[in-house]
């Protein structure tokens, strides 16, 4: 899953939808021009800004938007002599800022310096505005956020550049992950003549929200005491066996979200890793479905009613009254941590911008009385008098007396005074847990994950609720109307795939999904328009930084590799590499060990300690490390690899790499360990198309890992 967009308004989906795209014709730079469109919302396009800047690469900035509208737009132009006829667009996982790369800039993440870099220049938008976002009770016209503003930006960004440069139409290529996957698929499905090619990456699938996140959550809560051991069989040189010391109920929970997808071992991430994108969706899911918690409850076949005692010790319904609501800027001072999820703006907590940035906003309140101590990823402040009586406002942690708060609505918020009285449930949350097993597609959909939601006459094995909820929030975000499938297959131009192996949220086995539709769509010719490219050790966050850096790799590199190689295949006719090979088994994408028979275009390192995966040796013994390291045949070539073995992530350990390595090479090394303990030394190799070590971009990264333990 996703980092999507909330877009989930049910009064949204009954909006007319204008199947419409862009604007375009000839224009002069810094002037307004009077362009022929397609788009009758996008008919004025102003320029405010146009100006040449030095960081963070030498570049003509251009900002605009389009009068009547919300929609805002940044385009970076190269100089002339660096211009190869292109540009890439970013799609972010909800309507953001048209200016988040020039916060961007430091090494594979300056999505400004790759474009130019890549012979073209960049563009973002803001996707129409933060209005856009189609928070609960703000119906709006969800095709702006899907593509139309994105697309009419992209047209006018060819007006500016032929005027800039002369020539022939740009070619033009979008890429956005997660949410903005959805919206990148949504563009390209949704429109012709605007991208001529994209790359979707940890893209979902329309079942995915919220059902990858409510499998976890219940997963979470269950095994929260067991995934150390559970960790250390899936690691090498583990037992191989995560189910062992678990009790019948942890095994079931630990077989059904394996089945479902989540890559067993990514919960190496357990302890900070919460509840992600649900936080976004969860207040849409209320909206849509609010039977749904209390039939939990109340109704049998629902495990609330079924069985309450497995939710004893866990259900948290705590009264109390408002001491004092606390500001962001009081918040800040306080040390409370009051964003939606952890890390950098990525496609991870984009949705977190929703927050606002108001210093006064109000982030969270004081109670009278602290809640109860207990297991909490989430849950609702129930208001019971006051102004806001009768309304809910989400919580998302709790920190002694204070209850900080969620995706919430700021009017609400601020009704509330001190005196109020208020509930602490985190009753709905539990009930979400199971929600997957009330949403059980048909079984000709191509979804096998939840075939063990069924029984042997192949119905459901528990209540259904009147709809699937997953596809009418994709359908917002995808920008398909009402009763049409949200993803299709079927586009005009060329797409590559980016998925990761390691995704917690978009489980990796919905790249296969929408490869399907495309099949199905496209026939033969799907192989001539489409591939799809897994990465293995890659998280879900389009970030450089990784929380293990031993365990974990980014992916932008495969990415900008991925976007170079599609304006090679559409501008020139140059084959990409293949698809990864690849199978699925029990909801688990499982790929290759050698490089050349997985395909795609990552290397891989094989990595053994004394010849095996694990290697037992005392204090101060020297330990023989030996790595085989390949890549994919026409790929390129290993440009650096490096050694971790203290497990710090800093990879100090830089290996002298043989000449003339061609596909494949082998490293040796030994390294002792003084104190007692277990260690798990990596090798972190990079590839790089021409073999450039020197390159800033599209370095595409692996791991090997092996366990030493000194006793």
């Amino acid at each position: 899953m996703m980092r999507r967009s909330i877009a989930l308004c049910m009064t949204a989906l009954s909006l007319a939808l204008v199947a419409t795209a862009g604007t375009g014709a000839d224009a002069q730079p810094g002037s307004t021009p009077a362009a022929a469109v397609e788009d009758p919302l996008f008919t004025q396009p102003y320029i405010d800004i146009d100006e040449w800047r030095d960081a963070p690469v030498r570049h003509r900035y251009v900002h605009g938007g389009f009068k009547g509208t919300e929609t805002r737009f940044s385009f970076y132009f190269p100089d002339k002599k660096q211009y190869q006829g292109r540009f890439f667009q970013h799609i972010t996982p909800v309507p953001d800022d048209e200016n988040l790369a020039q916060k961007l800039t430091d090494g594979e993440e300056n999505y400004i310096g790759f474009s130019i870099a890549s012979g073209g220049y960049y563009v973002e938008t803001n996707g129409g505005g933060r209005d856009q976002v189609g928070m609960p009770g703000k119906p709006n016209d969800f095709t702006i956020a899907a593509y139309r503003a994105n697309a009419a930006s992209a047209r006018y960004s060819r007006v500016v550049a032929q005027q800039m440069y002369g020539g022939k139409r740009p070619y033009g290529y979008a890429f956005g992950g997660s949410g903005g996957g959805f919206r990148t698929v949504g563009s390209i499905e949704n429109t012709t003549g605007v991208w001529d090619g994209v790359v979707p990456y940890v893209l979902g699938s329309p079942m995915a929200p919220p059902n990858m996140f409510s499998v976890r959550m219940r997963a979470m809560r269950v095994l929260n005491d067991k995934f150390p051991q559970i960790l250390d069989a899936v690691e090498p040189g583990g037992s191989g066996d995560p189910y062992a010391g678990l009790t019948p109920q942890q095994a079931s929970v630990l077989r059904e979200v394996t089945a479902m997808g989540f890559p067993t071992p990514s919960w190496f991430g357990w302890k900070t890793m919460g509840i992600h994108g649900f936080a976004a969706l969860y207040g849409g899911m209320v909206m849509a479905d609010a039977g749904y918690f209390t039939d939990f409850w109340t109704k049998p076949g629902y495990l609330g009613h079924d069985d309450p005692k497995s939710f004893e010790g866990y259900r948290l319904q705590h009264d109390a009254t408002i001491a004092a609501p606390i500001s962001a800027a009081q918040a800040a001072d306080l040390k409370l941590d009051t964003r939606i999820t952890d890390g950098a703006a990525n496609v991870d907590n984009a949705f977190a911008a929703l927050q606002g940035r108001a210093a006064q906003r109000i982030v969270a309140f004081r109670l009278s009385s602290p809640p109860p101590k207990t297991y909490f990823v989430g849950g609702d402040l129930i208001v019971g008098s006051g102004a806001a009586q009768g309304k809910r406002l989400t919580i998302n942690r709790i920190v002694g007396d204070v209850v900080i708060l969620g995706v919430v609505d700021d009017a609400v918020v601020d009704l509330l005074k001190a005196g109020d009285k208020v509930r602490v449930d985190n009753s709905n949350f539990l009930a979400a847990e199971t929600y997957h097993w009330h949403q059980v597609p048909p079984a000709d959909a191509g979804y096998p994950v939840w075939d063990q939601f069924r029984g042997a006459d192949g119905k459901p094995l528990y209540p259904q609720r009147p709809f699937l909820l997953g596809p009418l929030f994709t359908a917002a975000t995808t920008g398909k109307p009402m009763g049409q499938p949200p993803m299709t297959g079927q586009f005009q131009g060329k797409m590559i795939l980016v998925e990761n192996l390691w995704d917690r949220e978009a489980m990796p086995w919905q790249g296969d999904w929408y490869r399907q539709r495309v099949i199905a769509a496209q026939g033969a010719g799907a192989d001539q328009n489409f591939r799809i490219w897994f990465t293995d050790h890659a998280l879900h966050g389009d970030s450089s930084k990784q929380e293990d850096p031993t365990r974990t790799v980014s992916y932008l590199g495969v990415l900008e590799q991925a976007l170079r190689d599609l304006s090679a295949w559409v501008e020139k006719g140059v084959t990409p590499p293949a698809n990864t090979a690849y199978r699925i088994d029990n909801g688990q994408v499982i790929v290759p060990a050698d490089a050349a028979a997985r395909g795609g275009i990552q290397p891989v390192a094989s990595v053994t300690a004394n010849g095996g995966a694990k290697a037992v040796v005392k204090p101060g013994a020297a330990v023989t490390f030996r790595a085989t390291v390949s890549v994919p045949p026409g790929t390129g070539r290993i440009v650096s690899a490096e050694w971790d073995f203290d497990g710090s992530g800093a990879f100090a350990g830089k290996a002298k790499l043989p000449g003339g390595s061609g596909n494949s090479l082998t490293l040796t090394t030994r390294h002792s360990f003084t104190a007692p303990g277990t260690y798990f030394p990596a090798l972190r190799i990079a590839s790089e198309r021409k073999g450039d070590a020197a390159a800033p971009y599209a370095r595409i990264q692996n791991l090997g890992r092996v366990r030493v333990v000194v006793q």
